[in-house]
Parts: structure tokens; sequence; C-alpha cells
């Protein structure tokens, strides 16, 4: 089992959240390949709104993902994005600046933000557990 850092606005984790998937990248399906069942995620959302100047900078939802495979979805007649299912956890959305300096990929870092760019990485269990201990996940 691996664990990954998803890296999305609040709005659309929270409408990921109320249906059940995850989706990285834009859409792209190669990201998500990489992410297997069983596999935990959680999403960092640096915005509440897509493109917006909102800054959140918080951890918006945890999970572990289902055992169906990435599919395609008709989100409008010019987007097919892909997804995967996930089973959400109860948690709440906890900023990220309380951990910057306890979490691997951020600890020391003054750039910490540099590597979220790549919208979907791995991070190690310490950093998973200690996100959802943050979060209250249950």
């Amino acid at each position: 089992m691996k664990n990954w850092l998803a890296v999305a606005s609040a709005e659309h984790v929270r409408l990921g959240r109320k249906v059940g998937f995850m989706q990285v990248c834009h859409g792209k399906a190669a990201p998500l390949g990489r992410v297997k069942p069983g596999d935990g995620v959680v999403y960092y959302s640096p915005t509440v709104s897509f493109k917006g100047a909102d800054k959140l900078q918080a951890f918006t939802a945890i999970g572990i993902t289902k055992a169906s495979e990435p599919y395609q979805v008709d989100q409008t007649p010019d987007f097919h994005p892909y997804r995967r299912d996930v089973q959400w956890l109860p948690a709440e959305e906890t900023p990220i600046r309380p951990l910057l300096n306890q979490l691997t990929f951020t600890a020391g870092k003054t750039n910490w933000g540099y590597q979220l760019r790549f919208g979907l990485f791995e991070i190690c269990q310490a950093d998973m557990h200690l996100i959802a201990r943050a979060m209250g996940a249950r």
C-alpha cells in the first residue's frame, strides 16, 4: 500500500467527496494509473476555488481508493476527465501550516509548495498518519 497527496481546489475536492471519486492533474489518466486499490490518498487544497485567489492551504479530504480501475466520464461536452473511486473518511479540513515542520515532505523547506505543483506525489506512512490525526480522520 502506498500513500498519495493529491492537489486540487477545495470546491473540486468537496464535489469528489460528495460523489465518491478522486480526479487529479486536470483529469489525466496516467497519474491515476499509479494509484492502486487500497492506497491512501489525502487532498491538499491551496485555494477554495479553481484558479481562485481565495487562499486556503488546507488538507481537505482523506480516504482509501476502492478496487475499481480509473474510468472516464463526460463532465462537459469538451471535458472528459478520468476518475478513481475512493472511500472518503469522516475528517475535518485542517490547515497545513501547523504541520509544515513535522511533515517529511515539507520540513525545513522554505519552498515547501514547489512539489505540490505536480498535482500528485507519494508520501510516507508517517506523514499520512500525521495528517490523518490532524484531520481527526475516523
